[in-house]
């Protein structure tokens, strides 16, 4: 192993070893409360009304393949999938989750399994409700794009990795009149999204969203260690500035 990889191997052993102790931290000491988002809130509320008027949640999770550094955001959109299944679970409509590679779409068939055996309602699971429309960035979202007006979408999270193409999702959504919460960690679909999807979260903010739908301890602990590796690139950044001022470096 080179020096970059036992690098990367510290790096991931430390925030490993800082999430367990945030997560003991946490239990001891409960945190007073995270910074309110706009986008995630508006999430909350727009499960909620698609129960009670009978229509249908849709969960994008793009796609990207597993074996790539890509498939971390996909990851978390399997996540926010299993929360809004449990958090939908008295609806007449399940959510639908839509995908462009095999292994994410088995994936997400088994979240919406596990998510409804949680909450004691394994009747409503339907192995179909997770589906794979497309191999391809664009022949996924030519998939996906009927979902919109055959399924009764009211309310779709867009989180996956995203090119171009999402700008597709993005104007049916739009059409449609249905409300879009969409992340992503690729540049150009930020770009996109920062530019027409109704509630866009940029940055870091993606991570964020497991933990504000109340996935679990590990999540909000996640934040916790984002936040102080922030401020240690922050100083970091400071001190090497500092020193190569004076001379030093």
């Amino acid at each position: 192993m080179d020096l970059s990889g036992i690098a990367g191997l510290i790096i991931v052993i430390v925030f490993a070893g800082l999430m367990v102790f945030f997560v003991v931290w946490n239990r001891r000491f409960p945190p007073r409360g995270m910074r309110p988002i706009q986008a995630i809130h508006r999430l909350r509320r727009a499960i909620g009304l698609a129960v009670e008027d009978g229509s249908r949640l849709h969960i994008s999770l793009g796609s990207a393949s597993l074996n790539t550094y890509q498939s971390a955001s996909a990851l978390l959109g399997l996540s926010v999938l299993g929360r809004i299944a449990e958090a939908s679970s008295i609806s007449d409509r399940p959510p639908v989750a839509t995908s462009g590679d095999g292994a994410l779409a088995v994936l997400s068939q088994d979240t919406l399994r596990s998510a409804y055996d949680k909450v004691n309602a394994l009747d409503l699971y339907d192995p179909t409700r997770g589906r794979v429309t497309g191999l391809t960035p664009f022949s996924y979202v030519a998939g996906a794009l009927p979902v919109f007006s055959d399924e009764q979408i009211s309310a779709n999270a867009l989180v996956g990795n995203f090119g171009p193409e999402l700008a597709l999702l993005l104007d049916t959504a739009d059409k449609a009149g249905a409300f879009t919460l969409a992340a992503s960690d690729s540049l150009t679909a930020q770009g996109i999204l920062f530019a027409a999807a109704e509630e866009p979260l940029i940055g870091e903010e993606l991570f964020a969203i497991s933990a504000y739908l109340g996935a679990g301890a590990f999540h909000t602990a996640s934040l916790r260690v984002q936040d102080y590796a922030r401020w240690a690139l922050i100083a970091g950044l400071v001190l090497g500035s500092i020193l190569k001022l004076v001379g030093v470096l």
